[in-house]
């Protein structure tokens, strides 16, 4: 695909930030010296501007802005794949996500040797819970793109997200025949495994890949480990999660977004599971509170409101919600209809008001898509409005819930035991 660009050296650094970004490598940041070195590449500048909104903080936009105001001073004559790509940025830098979105996905439809832009526009749609559409991304540029691994553990995990599992299994294996080194594709069909309560093959499925992470950029590093520890709680083994936890999720890169969200996700899931997590809310409470209160994306916020409860940090996470309900009346929908409720929820079993959090997440059972993540994410609210049903004895309520959770993994005694206490507790 054409770069306007005089100097080879600038082809050279996008083909690697493409591949680093794609293969979750850790020198994705090769691009900002490249923009800097070629101000007048307009690509070369939008995607320095990209990168640095996936920090997916307050600060990013600020930080973007720059590189994105030189693409638009170059931007007169360049091609109009390139310029897509800014408009598609610019939206993204000023919060409009599904325009973002839908301008990276008709970059990929027009463009579909264009991994970037596709892989783009997947992580907007994931974001906004438009699952159909992340996978017809997936699927355009798998199409154009059979050569390339990244495109089938692309698809694979669009797939997965749309209950396609046993085809959604086949493209990430595949992917992995192509590369082993795929760890997108190792993510996806542990997915699969996961949904499925494979816990022993997904185990062995990811400790068989584990030592090829260490390349990784710590999302991508931290998120396959979190993977492995729900097999490991599943499996009844929380010294095991709570290891994994202290190796390999918390510690990487503390102030990163992903990272706190991984870490929040894994303590709060043992908790549930009765397991006793010791300080460790403490630091990762630090962290989340050193971030201030920024609402970037509704599933963030979840994880961020719920650390600085169980941190016992009342001042910061009381402006936090209040911070949150100002935002969400001007913001969209899914803001004020689905986080703040969910917010106000997950603090209440934070907090241990049970038949608060269970009255404020019931009438979200059907809109939890809208907050982003995936359905194994995603599913941390299920579990914890669950657990908030049966400790204020609403078992009732719940019931063929339980029951189909109990029926979908039968391998799992969790479910087995929630429908036991459900019934004696109603």
């Amino acid at each position: 695909m054409p770069v306007t660009t005089g100097r080879a050296e600038t082809v050279e650094a996008i083909d690697r930030f493409t591949a680093e970004f794609l293969g979750y490598g850790q020198e994705a940041g090769v691009i900002v010296p490249a923009a800097s070195a070629d101000p007048g590449c307009a690509l070369a500048q939008t995607l320095a501007g990209a990168l640095h909104l996936f920090l997916e903080n307050a600060e990013a936009p600020r930080l973007a802005a720059p590189f994105l105001a030189a693409a638009e001073s170059g931007a007169a004559d360049v091609t109009a794949r390139e310029r897509e790509h800014l408009a598609a940025a610019r939206a993204w830098a000023a919060g409009d996500t599904a325009t973002a979105a839908e301008r990276y996905a008709a970059v990929a439809r027009a463009h579909p040797r264009d991994l970037l832009a596709a892989k783009f526009a997947q992580y907007h749609f994931f974001n906004l819970g438009r699952l159909d559409e992340h996978l017809a991304v997936a699927e355009i540029a798998a199409a154009a793109n059979g050569d390339v691994a990244w495109s089938h553990g692309m698809l694979a995990f669009g797939l997965e997200q749309c209950h396609r599992l046993p085809e959604a299994e086949r493209a990430g294996r595949r992917a992995v025949e192509m590369m082993a080194d795929e760890p997108w594709a190792h993510h996806a069909v542990a997915h699969v495994m996961e949904t499925q309560g494979r816990l022993d093959e997904g185990i062995a499925w990811l400790e068989g890949f584990a030592p090829l992470w260490q390349r990784c950029n710590s999302f991508m590093l931290t998120h396959n480990w979190w993977h492995l520890a729900l097999f490991r709680i599943d499996r009844e083994e929380p010294g095991a999660a709570l290891d994994i936890y202290d190796r390999h999720v918390w510690g990487v890169w503390k102030q990163y977004s992903q990272d706190q969200v991984n870490a929040a996700s894994l303590l709060w899931r043992l908790e549930l599971r009765g397991a006793d997590v010791g300080e460790r809310w403490r630091d990762l409470a630090d962290h989340v509170e050193a971030r201030g209160a920024e609402h970037v994306e509704p599933f963030l916020d979840l994880h961020y409101v719920y650390a600085l409860a169980r941190g016992e940090r009342r001042e910061a996470f009381a402006t936090f919600m209040e911070s949150l309900r100002r935002y969400a009346v001007a913001a969209p929908p899914r803001w004020r209809e689905v986080a703040l409720p969910a917010a106000e929820g997950v603090v209440a079993h934070a907090q241990g008001d049970m038949r608060g959090a269970f009255a404020k997440l019931d009438p979200l059972a059907a809109r939890w898509g809208e907050i982003g993540g995936s359905h194994a994410q995603r599913d941390l609210f299920v579990q914890t409005w669950l657990d908030a049903a049966l400790r204020s004895g609403q078992g009732n309520a719940v019931r063929r819930v339980l029951e189909a959770r109990a029926a979908a993994r039968p391998a799992i005694s969790v479910h087995r035991r929630q429908l036991a206490e459900g019934s004696l507790r109603s």
